[in-house]
C-alpha cells in the first residue's frame, strides 16, 4: 500500500470519527416527538373496528366524530359512549360536529329551544371529556357549484364555479337571509352559548362558508370573507368562540393563509384546522381543490405558523383526491364525493403522510 493511500485512509477515518458525535446527536433527536402543545393530526374516522385498526397502523392517535351522535340534545352518556369506543382502539376523539342550529340562523320561533339544546349538548360534552365541538352557521351551502376536474394522471380534483349556480332560485326552506340578519342572530346565539362553553371547558369551532361564494341561493354568506371572520370572532371575545381555520378556504378568499393563521392563532381562536391546498383562478367564485402537495398554499409555512402560535387541537388533512386505486375498490369513494372529484381512503393516507412529514420537518427545522 502506498504511503499516499495510507495517508488518505487515515484522513478519511479521522474525518468519519469526528462526524460520528454530530450524527449520533442528530439521530438521538429523530423522529421529533409529538405531544402536548402541538397540532394533533386527525381524520374523520372509526366507522368500524377494522377502520380504527387501519388508522392506528398509519400512526393516527386522534379522530373526529367517531360515528357521530344522532340524539339531540347530546347527553353525557351518548358522548362518553363515542369516546370510550374510540379509546378501546387506542384513539382519542378530539372534535365532534354538532347539528347546525338552523332555526337560529333563520330566525325561526324555535330558536330559543334550539339554543337551550345546544347548551345542554355543550355541558354533556364537557362532562364526558370532549374538548372541541365544531358547528356550521349558514343559511345555505352552495355545493351545487362543485364539479370534477381531472388532474395529474387523471386523478379527480374538486372544482367550483359560481357561474354554474349564481342564478339558482332561493331554497324555499331557507328563504333569503341578509348578512346583517344572520350577524344579529349570531350575536344572540354566542352571548348565550359561549359563557356556558367556558364553564364546561369545551371550545367551539365554527366552520367558515365553503364554498365562499357571495350569495348562496339568494342568501348572503355570513362567513364569506376574512373581515366577516374577524367580526364573528369579535362578537364575543373568548378562546371558546373560535373557528375552524381552513387554509384552503382562506386562499379561496384571496387571503394569505399564513397571515390569517397568525391573526387567529395569536388570539387563541383557532379551535380546529383543515389542512388542504387549492388553485384559485378568481377569489370566491372560481377555483380547484388540488393535491395537498400542489397549489398556491405554502403548507410548510402554514404548519410552521401553527406550531409557532402553539396550536394544540385537531389538524385534519382533508379532501383527498380521487385515485384509481380508490375508484377500483368496492365502495372506495363515498357516493356524494365520487361525482365531484373527491377521493377515498388511499387518497386520505397520502394526505396523512404529507401532513405528518410537514409537522416533523417544522419541528426539526
Amino acid at each position: 500500500m502506498s504511503s499516499e493511500l495510507s495517508r488518505r485512509r487515515i484522513v478519511q477515518t479521522a474525518g468519519g470519527a469526528a462526524l460520528m458525535p454530530q450524527l449520533s446527536a442528530q439521530s438521538a433527536n429523530w423522529p421529533p416527538k409529538l405531544g402536548p402543545g402541538l397540532p394533533k393530526i386527525c381524520v374523520i374516522g372509526a366507522a368500524s373496528e377494522a377502520h380504527m385498526r387501519q388508522l392506528k397502523q398509519l400512526g393516527i392517535d386522534y379522530i373526529i366524530g367517531g360515528g357521530g351522535i344522532r340524539e339531540y340534545p347530546w347527553t353525557e352518556d351518548n358522548v362518553r359512549a363515542q369516546l370510550d369506543r374510540a379509546k378501546a382502539a387506542g384513539l382519542t376523539i378530539i372534535n365532534i360536529m354538532i347539528r347546525q342550529p338552523t332555526e337560529v340562523v333563520l330566525g325561526k320561533p324555535e330558536a330559543n329551544q334550539v339554543i337551550d339544546n345546544f347548551i345542554k349538548s355543550i355541558h354533556a360534552a364537557g362532562k364526558a371529556g370532549l374538548p372541541v365541538i365544531e358547528y356550521n352557521f349558514y343559511a345555505h351551502r352552495l355545493t351545487e357549484g362543485y364539479y370534477e376536474e381531472l388532474g395529474r394522471g387523471g386523478a379527480g380534483l374538486t372544482a367550483f364555479s359560481y357561474d354554474k349556480v349564481k342564478d339558482l332560485p332561493p331554497n324555499p326552506a331557507a328563504g333569503t337571509q341578509t348578512r346583517e340578519q344572520q350577524f344579529k342572530r349570531a350575536e344572540g346565539f354566542l352571548n348565550a352559548v359561549i359563557p356556558e362553553a367556558e364553564k364546561a371547558n369545551v371550545r367551539l369551532a365554527l366552520h367558515p362558508n365553503d364554498p365562499p361564494a357571495p350569495l348562496s341561493r339568494g342568501s348572503e354568506q355570513l362567513m364569506a370573507t376574512f373581515e366577516n371572520w374577524k367580526r364573528y370572532l369579535s362578537l364575543v371575545k373568548s378562546p371558546y368562540n373560535g373557528m375552524t381555520f381552513d387554509c384552503g378556504v382562506t386562499r379561496e378568499l384571496g387571503e394569505d393563509p399564513v397571515a390569517v393563521c397568525k391573526w387567529m392563532g395569536e388570539r387563541d381562536q383557532i379551535n380546529h384546522v383543515h389542512f388542504r391546498n387549492v388553485v384559485v383562478r378568481k377569489p370566491y367564485v372560481d377555483y380547484t381543490e388540488v393535491f395537498i402537495d400542489e397549489g398556491s398554499v405554502n403548507m410548510f409555512a402554514v404548519m410552521k405558523e401553527l406550531v409557532r402560535v402553539k396550536y394544540r387541537w385537531g389538524l385534519y388533512p382533508e379532501h383527498p383526491r380521487a385515485l384509481d386505486i380508490d375508484r377500483q375498490r368496492e365502495n372506495g369513494i363515498p357516493g356524494q364525493y365520487a361525482k365531484t372529484g373527491g377521493g377515498g381512503f388511499v387518497g386520505e393516507v397520502y394526505n396523512i403522510a404529507y401532513a405528518k412529514a410537514m409537522l416533523q420537518a417544522v419541528l426539526a427545522s
